[in-house]
């Protein structure tokens, strides 16, 4: 059985204007799929930058906060050993104990003993807080813009 329309399926005209057709509908297929692609790198780098940029705020506030904790605790120590030396002050025999100590004085018919004591040796820096220091000083400070206006000085 031969079908009415053989000879105009087998026609290379209709043959090659549908592979035209095929071929230009792939075409502008490929390139809204290319632009795609290039607008989905573009939100990646975007969202890459400003997680970089997150985290270094964070290791330098961070680092901000530790110094202030750590000036608040010496000034808290200065504070208890100001206020024992206030409290010192109040009596004749505090103040004979005071010249012993801390002026080196002895009393009458007394020998001076001086008992020197070694320093307090400087702990060394773990990996970590050697890695914290360097992404502070380095990597973080290039991407954040300090501002000298929001450091806590306390005296």
């Amino acid at each position: 059985m031969v079908l009415e329309n053989q000879n105009t399926i087998n026609s290379e005209g209709l043959k090659n204007k549908t592979y035209n057709k095929q071929k230009s509908k792939n075409r502008k297929v490929r390139y809204y799929l290319s632009f795609m692609t290039i607008v989905l790198l573009a939100c990646v780098i975007q969202v890459s930058y400003s997680a970089l940029l997150n985290i270094s705020k964070i290791v330098i506030y961070k680092g901000k906060i530790t110094k202030a904790q750590a000036l608040k605790d010496e000034a808290e120590r200065t504070n208890k050993r100001l206020k024992t030396e206030i409290e010192n002050f109040n009596s004749m025999q505090k103040v004979e104990s005071i010249a012993r100590n801390n002026l080196k004085m002895a009393g009458e018919n007394e020998v001076l003993v001086i008992i020197n004591t070694p320093k307090e040796e400087v702990k060394e820096k773990t990996k970590k807080e050697k890695f914290i220091d360097f992404f502070e000083k380095h990597v973080a400070r290039k991407f954040v813009q300090e501002d000298n206006k929001a450091e806590v000085l306390l005296p």
